[in-house]
């Protein structure tokens, strides 16, 4: 496909959500090409790898420029960079995991300025925890994501369609933060939210001083970061740590 066929046709279909999802299933082969380029091995499609390349494919659709340059090279610039910090937390989580009580024999330095003593602290301190509520330490970034699509579906999307109202504006991407912290810190407004499936604009408005423009048009983004936040998703929350630190 010509480079200029591509990115027009990218630019295209990306507010259109069926045409869309048509351009990326036709566009499989060069996906999996990307996560090869950037795994160096085979990608298929059961593979995590390929997960996290076709989410950011479509983020590439969402944000591409054509002033920026041709949307092929733009596409294997996204696709490598989630799939390195892909890869990246997926080796921190195994090396986390990887530590077994034995390893804690002896003294330690347990000052608090002393990351290591505190990693493996902490660690200690939960493993009994997860082994006795049979917590398996093969769950993959993909077991989370078809996880999160099911705890959407009562809100009437799914994960494919939160790059398309992701925050990019640091300001804006603050207020998300600010929203979400308000909404989880508050028992009356989660128990709203869980009733309803819907956000408390008004209240959360109110409580968040944040304007409901800005709610409404990231209602689905932050809706599904109080899922991840207030879930079970390790791996997912890793891509939230910002919330925290706002």
């Amino acid at each position: 496909m010509k480079e200029d066929v591509f990115g027009t046709e990218a630019l295209a279909v990306r507010e259109d959500s069926q045409r869309l999802n048509a351009f990326i299933k036709n566009n499989s082969k060069f996906i999996k090409q990307c996560a090869y380029k950037s795994v160096h091995k085979y990608v298929s499609d059961s593979d995590d790898e390929y997960a996290v390349a076709l989410s950011a494919f479509h983020e590439a659709v969402r944000s591409f420029d054509e002033t920026k340059g041709a949307f092929s090279t733009f596409a294997q610039i996204v696709i490598k960079r989630r799939l390195l910090d892909h890869m990246e937390k997926e080796y921190r989580h195994k090396a986390e995991i990887s530590v077994e009580p034995y390893m804690m024999e002896g003294e330690l330095n347990e000052d608090e300025n002393n990351p290591i003593a505190f990693e493996l602290k902490e660690r200690t301190a939960t493993l009994s925890a997860e082994k006795s509520t049979s917590v398996s330490a093969d769950v993959t970034i993909k077991d989370e994501i078809e996880a999160l699509s099911q705890a959407l579906e009562p809100y009437g999307f799914g994960f494919s369609d939160l790059v398309e109202c992701s925050p990019t504006a640091q300001k804006t991407k603050t207020a998300c933060a600010i929203a979400i912290k308000t909404l989880i810190g508050s028992d009356e407004l989660m128990s709203s939210f869980r009733k309803t499936r819907t956000l408390p604009m008004k209240d959360l408005s109110s409580m968040a001083n944040i304007s409901r423009k800005i709610l409404d048009r990231h209602r689905r983004y932050i809706i599904a970061a109080v899922e991840i936040i207030s879930g079970d998703y390790p791996l997912l929350s890793e891509y939230m740590k910002f919330v925290k630190e706002v």
